[in-house]
């Protein structure tokens, strides 16, 4: 019976979207999906690391031009000092993302993306970083930035920064998951609607569409942590 376990426990995952555990319906079929891209990211990043080489193939090559164009980009914005701190970690942000929103295009996947609970846990861990980031670097100063430029202006500028800073974790969210789902709602739609020679055209603009959402989230998420570098001379 324990040998069972396992298939049956993944043909469940595969095919059910929620699960009732103490009569609360809990939904994980994102989390399936978000370990198995997970997955495939390590598993690709332990590949290109084994075969790393003076004169690089193809597939280090592909990676090396990412890599060195989301760097390039990250120094430029921060500069070398924080650029290169970060660059990992947006990098990565970036390249999950990305996967997550194609992992929608595969038959019978589903986009880790596009779930709530996905993008908003994402969401949330940058709000809280780039805040974390702005005290470790300003201290006490960071609340400057809230302030606003002149002392008569507190009192209006404080609420407005506070009410524009705790909008970013759900812009960012809904964005990404709306985006995501709703291109998928469509894409369902054509399937149903027109062969599937038809749809062809449709994946290779909803690609271009997955691409746009992870460098969006990717390109404010970037913007965010600069802006509490700079602190109080932003």
């Amino acid at each position: 019976m324990a040998g069972l376990a396992h298939p049956v426990l993944i043909s469940t995952l595969c095919n059910m979207d929620t699960i009732e555990i103490g009569g609360k319906t809990i939904e994980f079929q994102h989390v399936f999906y978000s370990w198995i891209c997970m997955a495939i990211l390590f598993f690709v990043a332990w590949l290109v690391r084994r075969r790393l080489t003076m004169v690089p193939g193809s597939l280090q090559n592909f990676w090396e031009a990412i890599i060195e164009t989301l760097e390039n980009y990250i120094c430029t914005t921060m500069g070398d000092k924080y650029g290169r701190i970060f660059t990992p970690f947006l990098a990565g942000l970036f390249i999950y993302i990305l996967g997550s929103n194609l992992m929608g295009l595969i038959p019978g996947f589903n986009a880790p993306t596009a779930n709530l609970n996905t993008t908003v846990s994402m969401a949330l861990f940058v709000f809280v970083m780039y805040h974390i980031v702005g005290i470790y670097i300003w201290h006490h100063h960071y609340i400057k930035q809230f302030l606003g430029v002149s002392k008569w202006l507190v009192p209006l500028m404080f609420p407005l920064e506070v009410v524009s800073h705790c909008s970013r974790p759900v812009a960012l969210s809904l964005r990404l998951f709306g985006n995501i789902r709703g291109e998928e709602i469509v894409l369902i739609l054509f399937f149903i609607m027109a062969p599937l020679i038809a749809t062809i055209p449709i994946y290779a603009l909803f690609l271009l569409a997955k691409f746009m959402q992870a460098l969006v989230f990717f390109l404010l998420t970037t913007f965010y942590i600069n802006s509490a570098i700079a602190g109080v001379e932003h």
